[in-house]
C-alpha cells in the first residue's frame, strides 16, 4: 500500500506494544503485529500512544520503538509517532527525534501531570508554538479526558489558525461530534484533519460530523475500513450496515477489553506470541477475554487468519 498524501485520511490504528512473557520488549513480534497492520488496510500508523502503554515503558525503550518499527515501515504507510511530555524542552526534542527518524506526524496531549497540575489557555498555546516550531511535520493535538484538560473548540481552532503546523485534532471527549462540528465551522481550511477516537464508540456519529480520520485500536483495520471507506466514498448507507456489525466488537474493546484488545486479538492469531499488558497494569478477565473473542470470531477478521 503506497503512502497516502496530505491531508491523511482513513484508518490509523495505534500500534500496541509486544512484550515477552518477561515483560521484556519483543521486537520480532512488534515488526509481525506491524506487517499485520499494514496487510489489514491500515492507511497509516499510530505508535507510543496510551493503547501503546507508552507509560509503562523507558526513554530507551521508546527510542528502540522508534528506530524499529519506522525502520521496518520503511514508508510503506505514513506513521504517527506520539510525542506528549509535560516538559516543552523534551516534548519538542521528541518531536524532533520522531521527524528525524521518518515520523509523518506528531499525536501530542496538553501538558498535564497527575491530577491536578495542569497549565492555563495561554501556557498551552505557547507550548505547542514551542514544538511547532521545532520541527517541519503536523501536530495532531490529542484532546482526551485522560488530560484532565479543558479543550475548548474555540482555542483548538484558534491554534490551528495561528500555529503554523497545528492542522490535525483526535477528539475523543463526551460529545465529540458535537465539538468536531463547531472546530470545523470555526477553524475552516486550518483544520486538515479533524478526526475520531475512543476505539471508534462514535464513529458513525463523528463521520457524520465532519471526520475524516479514525485513530482506533489496531486488532482490525480491516473491519474499521469498511465504515470509514464506503462514508468518506458518499455511501453512508453502507457505512451505517457496517458499523452495525461490527459494533458489538467495537464496545467489546471499548468498555471490556480496552489497551489489551488488540494483542489478545494478535495472540489468538497466531500473530504474536504473547499478549500480557505490562505491570503494573492487569491482563483483563478471562470472561471478558472469552467475550471478545466470541465477538470477533462472528465477524472473521483478519487477525484470526493472517498468520494461519
Amino acid at each position: 500500500m503506497a503512502p497516502s498524501a496530505r491531508p491523511y485520511r482513513g484508518v490509523f490504528p495505534v500500534v500496541p506494544t509486544i512484550f515477552t512473557e518477561t515483560g521484556d520488549l519483543d521486537l520480532a513480534g512488534q515488526t509481525r503485529c506491524v506487517d499485520f497492520m499494514i496487510d489489514a488496510g491500515s492507511d497509516g500508523l499510530c505508535i507510543l500512544a496510551n493503547f501503546s502503554e507508552q507509560f509503562v515503558l523507558t526513554d530507551a525503550e521508546r527510542e528502540l520503538l522508534m528506530e524499529t518499527i519506522l525502520g521496518h515501515v520503511a514508508g510503506r504507510v505514513p506513521v504517527i509517532v506520539t510525542t506528549t511530555h509535560f516538559s516543552t524542552a523534551a516534548c519538542a526534542a521528541r518531536s524532533r527525534r520522531a521527524q528525524e527518524l521518518g515520523a509523518a506526524m506528531v499525536m501530542v496531549m496538553p501538558p498535564y501531570h497527575g491530577a491536578t497540575i495542569r497549565v492555563p489557555e495561554a501556557g498551552i498555546t505557547a507550548f505547542f508554538q514551542r514544538v511547532s516550531d521545532a520541527i517541519d511535520i503536523p501536530i495532531m493535538i490529542q484532546d482526551a479526558p485522560v488530560s484532565g484538560t479543558a479543550l475548548s473548540a474555540e482555542l483548538l481552532a484558534r491554534m490551528a489558525r495561528e500555529i503554523a503546523n497545528v492542522a490535525y485534532f483526535k477528539v475523543e471527549v463526551p460529545q465529540a461530534a458535537a465539538k468536531l462540528r463547531r472546530l470545523i465551522e470555526l477553524g475552516g481550511d486550518a483544520v486538515e484533519g479533524p478526526w475520531d477516537g475512543e476505539e471508534a464508540i462514535t464513529l458513525l456519529a463523528d463521520l457524520d460530523a465532519g471526520a475524516t480520520g479514525a485513530m482506533t485500536g489496531g486488532g482490525y483495520p480491516d473491519g474499521i475500513r469498511q465504515i470509514i471507506v464506503p462514508f468518506l466514498a458518499g455511501d453512508r448507507e453502507a457505512a451505517v450496515a457496517a458499523y452495525g456489525r461490527w459494533l458489538p466488537l467495537i464496545n467489546h474493546e471499548n468498555r471490556q477489553c480496552g489497551l489489551a484488545t488488540a494483542k489478545i486479538l494478535m495472540k489468538e492469531g497466531g500473530i504474536i506470541a504473547c499478549d500480557a499488558v505490562r505491570h503494573p497494569l492487569a491482563d483483563p478477565h478471562p470472561a471478558s477475554r472469552a467475550g471478545l473473542l466470541d465477538a470477533a470470531r462472528r465477524l472473521d477478521p483478519l487477525v484470526l487468519r493472517w498468520a494461519r
